[in-house]
């Protein structure tokens, strides 16, 4: 089987809809049970990965998959600054022993603002790269947080694909360029069930605002044809209506499937909630969007 194979061996087997979503990894042990929980019904409803959101590690994956059977649960994504590559080579073994094919190594540079010891990315994380290729860790089973040209084409040469975070379906079109049709394109894309323009673009500005302070995301936007202006006062409408899928069940599927439309294999999506922080767990939201996605359900 060649690398392009294997790459796309892996966008069968997480399907075509996933969650993204950083509560699925709270380490509380009096969570524990409703994680397991949400996880099972999760996979009962049809979704094809779990996306661990913010800095995730394997151990945050081991719980889900455990507590499941099939569904692939993947780090959206693991800080190579926050996890030395000889321990990320070592907790990936364990659990591939335990259990051979579940977990997606997603990997990424973080940002300047948020790592102290943030420098050379591109260079940092061909070296992390290497040292897993060293310890044994099939690239066939990493993909890379990838936004611009270069990590992009690092993603197409030493990883199954690229999960790119916050672009838009005209990104999408670019990456794919860049991959060429054989590795995995897992976009994350946020979506609010709200109908109301104002509500739904005030919790999206919830979540940007963080976003709006990072340079490799306003970057990434300014290569997309937006300008400074557009991040002033808690970002544009444009801007927000670009990024952010909101709606009802229709208006939202149309705008995750517009990712699909411009090549990506997967889209990871991200439900927010009106009135609820990003950790929390909206499985209502998640019942209302897998009814939308019309996801088949396991046999069984």
């Amino acid at each position: 089987m060649s690398f392009s194979d294997s790459s796309s061996t892996q966008a069968s087997a997480i399907g075509r809809y996933g969650l993204w979503n950083t509560g699925l990894r709270d380490r509380d042990p009096a969570r524990a049970a409703e994680l397991a929980e949400t996880a099972a019904e999760l996979e009962q409803l049809g979704y094809g990965a779990l996306w661990l959101g913010g800095s995730s590690g394997i151990e945050h994956a081991a719980p889900l998959i455990e507590a499941t059977s099939k569904i692939t649960v993947a780090t959206g994504i693991l800080s190579i600054w926050q996890h030395e590559a000889r321990e990320t080579a070592d907790r990936w073994a364990a659990l591939e022993a335990a259990h051979p094919g579940r977990f997606l190594l997603g990997l990424g540079v973080s940002h300047a603002k948020l790592t102290a010891q943030y420098k050379r990315p591109y260079g940092a994380m061909v070296d992390y790269l290497d040292a897993l290729d060293a310890a044994g860790i099939p690239a066939d089973r990493r993909v890379l947080a990838a936004l611009g040209p270069r990590m992009l084409e690092l993603s197409r040469d030493r990883a199954a694909g690229a999960h790119p975070y916050l672009v838009t379906p005209e990104h999408t079109a670019r990456a794919r360029e860049t991959l060429g049709q054989g590795p995995l394109l897992a976009p994350e894309f946020t979506v609010v069930l709200e109908p109301d323009p104002d509500r739904a673009r005030a919790t999206a500005r919830e979540t940007l605002a963080l976003y709006l302070q990072l340079a490799n995301y306003t970057n990434s936007w300014l290569r997309l044809g937006f300008t400074e202006d557009d991040f002033a006062n808690g970002g544009s409408d444009r801007l927000v209506d670009a990024l952010f899928g909101w709606g009802d069940e229709q208006r939202v599927r149309e705008r995750i499937d517009a990712f699909l439309d411009a090549g990506a294999d997967h889209v990871a999506v991200q439900v927010l909630s009106p009135g609820e922080d990003r950790a929390g767990l909206p499985r209502e939201q998640w019942r209302r969007l897998a009814a939308a996605l019309e996801l088949q359900r396991p046999a069984g």
